[in-house]
């Protein structure tokens, strides 16, 4: 899964071509959630490839809990939402197809 799986690429007055930008929208709670406390600092890919097996999907993590912004690292003691990826891209793919 890609968060730029749905960007779409057009091309602006001039003839260049450029990709859109990729809303990522607020990820819902659901009971498939999972909560956890990070007890020691650790890193958001880290935590991503133990959850859904893919270091990639960082980025996940990042939006739900507004985490990310410049690093990685998640602090000690943080409780953070790890969501169910089934349903991420659909909610991405639901989102940005109106654009």
């Amino acid at each position: 899964m890609s968060r730029y799986q749905t960007a779409k690429q057009i091309k602006t007055p001039s003839g260049k071509r450029r990709v859109t930008t990729v809303i990522i929208p607020p990820v819902p709670e659901t009971d498939l959630d999972t909560y956890i406390e990070v007890t020691s600092a650790d890193r958001l890919d880290k935590i991503a490839n133990q959850f859904y097996g893919d270091a990639n999907l960082w980025w996940v993590i990042a939006s739900t809990n507004a985490l990310g912004k410049g690093t990685l690292i998640v602090k000690e003691n943080q409780i953070i939402r790890i969501p169910s990826i089934a349903s991420i891209q659909d909610l991405i793919s639901n989102t940005n197809k109106e654009r």
